[in-house]
């Protein structure tokens, strides 16, 4: 998928064309597509369960927050990029938003579909230079709206709540093996001594070959490292290729740390996810 080009956009009669609101049409089509395509590939008919799911837990979170009061944790990982992809699929099915090609009557029409979709990337302390490129790109491609943290996780938190107070809901990339993850649901508030808000997990409940299925079956481009055998993504200081994909001949595999590894989409056992993190 090719980046939107910046610049001003053309005006047709008087109205700026939405350019996320004509990304997420083509992504709906694309999984609209994906859905409706047979195939008799295990994998890829547990991804379209799943996708369903999904799917219902952010048309939920839609009806219940207006697009402002969402934000999303985004790090450029392969499970924030599955559910990225999701939300922007489900916007324009949202029955809140109005197409922004219609007039606005603040009296009678819901409100216009957002030009933007609020991020919050929580940087590592010592962030993967591919990590941060990747980043940047897919947050100008997907039109995020996005604020980059160098604290940790709960000031950083603190802080972007306090300057973006309209912010009632957070999508999170959690999954069900992930630390602290077991015990999750779709809608989970934080803990009392966190700053306050709805945490919303759609694909809690993925499998690691799952979050594969849907990334390639899709065509969605990703972050190189995990071409390099990096299954998991944190900081250079605690992320290192998966050893399950040691490659042991020297076939046309790509290179880390000066060994051949296989890339993370071949790895199929979600216990073995984690095996390249020190924690």
């Amino acid at each position: 998928m090719s980046g939107l080009q910046n610049g001003s956009a053309p005006r047709t009669n008087g109205v700026v064309p939405n350019e996320l609101e004509a990304l997420c049409r083509d992504l709906k089509a694309k999984v609209d597509t994906f859905l409706d395509t047979p195939t008799e590939d295990e994998v890829l008919n547990s991804v379209k369960n799943q996708i369903i799911i999904a799917r219902g837990v952010i048309d939920e979170a839609l009806r219940r927050y207006r697009p402002e009061e969402l934000s999303l944790s985004y790090n450029g990982g392969k499970d924030c990029l599955v559910l990225l992809i999701l939300i922007l699929a489900s916007l324009p099915s949202s029955v809140d938003l109005q197409p922004s090609s219609q007039p606005s009557d603040p009296f009678s029409s819901p409100p216009p579909f957002p030009r933007r979709l609020q991020a919050l990337y929580i940087r590592p302390l010592l962030p993967f230079q591919e990590v941060d490129e990747f980043v940047k790109t897919t947050s100008a491609t997907y039109h995020l709206d996005l604020t980059t943290s160098n604290q940790s996780m709960k000031p950083a938190l603190t802080t972007y709540l306090r300057e973006r107070p309209e912010v009632k809901a957070v999508f999170v990339g959690t999954r069900r093996t992930d630390p602290h993850g077991a015990n999750l649901t779709f809608f989970d508030e934080t803990d009392a001594d966190w700053p306050r808000f709805m945490r919303i997990h759609p694909v809690i409940d993925w499998h690691y070959r799952e979050v594969w299925g849907f990334i390639r079956g899709l065509g969605i481009p990703y972050c190189p490292l995990y071409d390099m055998g990096y299954t998991s993504l944190g900081g250079t200081d605690d992320t290192h290729p998966n050893p399950a994909l040691k490659e042991q001949g020297n076939g046309p595999t790509n290179k880390a740390d000066g060994q051949h590894f296989r890339p993370a989409y071949e790895l199929t056992e979600d216990r073995e996810e984690r095996l390249g993190r020190d924690r």
